[in-house]
């Protein structure tokens, strides 16, 4: 996935996306159990351990629980959450592969030669490799995405300092070129691309390298600004990954046939059918055996499903958290950046610090998630064990270091109506905004507001109720004027660069902060030093300790992710760094026990 955008999640959903970190990200692919990391005795297989044989043409009906319609962009350049992700999975396939550290290898359908001296990235295609529709993926298709994502014209918010970075792109961007003049096409199957600087999240999957093709021959009759709406995008996407998408029921559900085309083997499964299900209905579609898997399962009625006979829960940490964003500017379009503003009415960070001391999310984890989340303490998730610092405690409950937080930058009860006015003593109202979904939402966002309550503030309700998901991330990505602070989570992808969520000119850094100090961190982790793996962990440190003092954005929860899997189900690994398991799952039986 790309890098540290590997999708937006729900606050009460669970992101499959590499998107982005979880746990213990060094286990391998031959580990049959996981740790949830919460502290808890809980532990989970990784893959499937049916050895019956497989039937001839076996389907597999899939579902993914979520409160709200997929959007359906089902292109890699132009999808935002984890929701389309998801849909996306069984036909949408990167060009790499990678290991259990997300560490690109050379085992997929292009290889990645790296050259730090030249600041080159070189990809080469594999023979075989063809799309859904027997045409070869070429290096045309390869080049495309580039021309797609840093047009003048691009409608997504992939657009970033990564592809900034490439050599010609911000004269491509501006309008001022026809081509990026750092993108070569050496031969039909070869691509090598010349960067301004090299560092080493170019290694990891979804990191400083764009990991995906797109058709050039189905959609460059399309413009750039019409892509995302165009028939190629939402009805009839062309892939190259096991299964291709051959009935789409916008918003609903998606059908899948074997890519006969596929570089890596003939698809096992006749068909794959996969659906939206609302989360409340998830625990009974498995008391009634209506599906093989389910992703996305909520958490917080983990133990619903917990024992339900023929199927077997596997899980993992994930490459996500939930966090606390604070409103702190907007976002400049005309720049492409964030336009932070001191004068906000967050920007007082002690402010934002006795807000995060006022709240017990180790409870919380094991209240409303049975344990399957624990609190959050860095912006960085263990499950990237090489670059998290353990060292940084994170926001726990202290009422009392909230209070004095609060006394010492003058936030004081003025009319001693025991809630705290502003610094200049005008009547202080935090408008909160979090999700809806799932059984948990109302109530644990009802905790978060009485324990800010506890220490003197006043915090409301944007529009006076929870907000759904699509409409919620409307109101972000816009920077509602009614929103100051709030919940919402984050899947980083396969790479846990901080660039595309928290850099200056991420359009994805909701909270529009930025300062010197954060953009000169971040560029360490980004530096050619950075290949020095003591510098490098030295600088996700140093950047982890600055995002834990300023508190624009206080990760709370650390997050675990179930995928309950019926007991017909085989050859399903879902390890990180395991082969592309929708190429190897089958079925052993034509109904479910």
């Amino acid at each position: 996935m790309k890098k540290t955008i590997f999708g937006l999640v729900t606050l009460l959903s669970v992101a499959t996306l590499a998107a982005c970190g979880n746990g213990g990200g060094t286990s391998s692919s031959g580990n049959n159990s996981s740790d949830n990391g919460s502290g808890s005795d809980l532990t989970f297989p990784l893959a499937t351990t049916n050895n019956d044989d497989a039937i001839e043409d076996g389907e597999l009906n899939v579902a993914v629980a979520t409160d709200s319609q997929f959007k359906g962009l089902f292109q890699w350049e132009f999808y935002q959450d984890a929701f389309d992700n998801a849909f996306m999975a069984p036909s949408h396939e990167p060009l790499f592969t990678n290991d259990a550290n997300f560490t690109i290898t050379n085992d997929g359908a292009a290889s990645l030669e790296l050259d730090e001296d030249a600041k080159t990235a070189t990809i080469t295609l594999k023979d075989n490799v063809k799309w859904s529709d027997g045409e070869d993926v070429t290096a045309d298709d390869v080049i495309f995405p580039y021309e797609i994502i840093g047009h003048p014209d691009y409608t997504g918010i992939r657009y970033d300092d990564t592809f900034r970075n490439i050599v010609g792109m911000e004269e491509y961007n501006s309008g001022s070129a026809d081509t990026i003049s750092g993108i070569t096409k050496v031969d039909d199957k070869t691509v090598k691309i010349e960067y301004k600087e090299m560092n080493p999240s170019m290694l990891q999957a979804g990191g400083g390298i764009w990991t995906y093709a797109a058709p050039k021959h189905t959609l460059e009759g399309v413009e750039v600004k019409d892509m995302e709406s165009s028939d190629q995008v939402r009805k009839h996407p062309v892939t190259f990954g096991p299964y291709y998408m051959s009935n789409i029921v916008a918003g609903e559900s998606v059908e899948y046939l074997p890519n006969e085309h596929y570089w890596n083997g003939t698809p096992p499964l006749k068909k794959i059918t996969m659906k939206s299900l609302p989360t409340a209905s998830a625990t009974e579609a498995l008391n009634s055996k209506l599906y093989d898997m389910i992703f996305q399962m909520p958490t917080d009625t983990f133990e619903t499903y917990q024992d339900i006979a023929g199927y077997t829960n596997l899980g993992r940490p994930q490459t996500s958290y939930t966090y606390l964003g604070f409103k702190l500017g907007k976002w400049d379009a005309d720049e492409g950046k964030v336009a932070y503003d001191p004068d906000s009415k967050m920007a007082d960070k002690s402010l934002r610090q006795a807000m995060g001391y006022a709240l017990d999310n180790n409870a919380v984890g094991e209240r409303f998630y049975a344990g399957l989340r624990s609190n959050g303490t860095t912006l960085i998730p263990p499950v990237f064990a090489d670059f998290h610092d353990d060292s940084i405690e994170g926001y726990t409950l202290n009422l009392d270091k909230a209070n004095k937080l609060l006394d010492d930058a003058g936030f004081k009860d003025v009319d001693g109506d025991g809630i705290r006015e502003d610094k200049d003593g005008n009547k202080l109202t935090i408008n909160f905004a979090s999700m809806s979904g799932g059984e948990v939402a109302q109530p644990l966002a009802d905790y978060y507001i009485q324990q800010w309550k506890e220490i003197g503030l006043d915090v409301q309700y944007t529009t006076g109720r929870l907000i759904e998901f699509n409409s919620f991330y409307d109101r972000l990505e816009n920077d509602d004027p009614e929103i100051d602070v709030y919940q919402a989570a984050w899947s980083t992808g396969t790479d846990p660069n901080p660039t595309g969520l928290w850099g200056a000119n991420a359009a994805f850094n909701y909270t529009r902060y930025e300062s010197e100090e954060n953009t000169k961190l971040i560029n360490a982790i980004n530096s050619s030093e950075a290949f020095d793996e003591d510098f490098l962990k030295e600088a996700y440190s140093n950047w982890q300790q600055y995002a834990f003092e300023e508190a624009f954005a206080i990760p709370t929860l650390f997050r675990n992710e179930v995928l309950p899997v019926n007991d017909r189900v085989r050859d399903w690994d879902w390890s990180y760094g395991a082969p592309n398991p929708w190429a190897t799952v089958t079925v052993t039986s034509d109904s479910r026990s």
